[in-house]
């Protein structure tokens, strides 16, 4: 292959990136499983849920966020978010916040199990 044609593959490759950059960014994320809400969400959820519910847990962050589904032991799928405060308590103060999986609705409030 001349020299010449390289610079023209390349622009070509740069130019098909950018098209698909664009034409794909407004389309749902495949991974995602259609009729939840992200983990990332379902943490800042909580962590607000829990600020306006008790005024100690203000300084609290967001430690862990696990999906729950069906199948362990609940009539409906949930995200379980693990807050502790700030410095760390090695979860002697943490809570567990549990929001409804679909739209992020407080499920309970309550201390993790030890």
């Amino acid at each position: 292959m001349p020299k010449k044609r390289y610079p023209a593959i390349y622009a070509a490759w740069i130019a098909l990136c950018t098209i698909l950059f664009f034409g794909l960014s407004g389309a749902e994320d495949p991974s995602r499983r259609h009729g939840r809400i992200l983990s990332n969400d379902a943490g800042r959820m909580a962590q607000q849920i829990a600020q306006k519910s008790h005024r100690s847990w203000r300084g609290y962050d967001v430690v862990h966020v696990a999906y729950a589904s069906r199948a362990e032991g609940q009539p409906e799928p949930r995200w379980i978010v693990l807050l502790d405060g700030e410095p760390r308590t090695a979860l002697h103060k943490a809570i567990v916040v549990e929001l409804r999986a679909s739209d992020g609705a407080l499920v309970r409030i309550r201390r993790p199990v030890e």
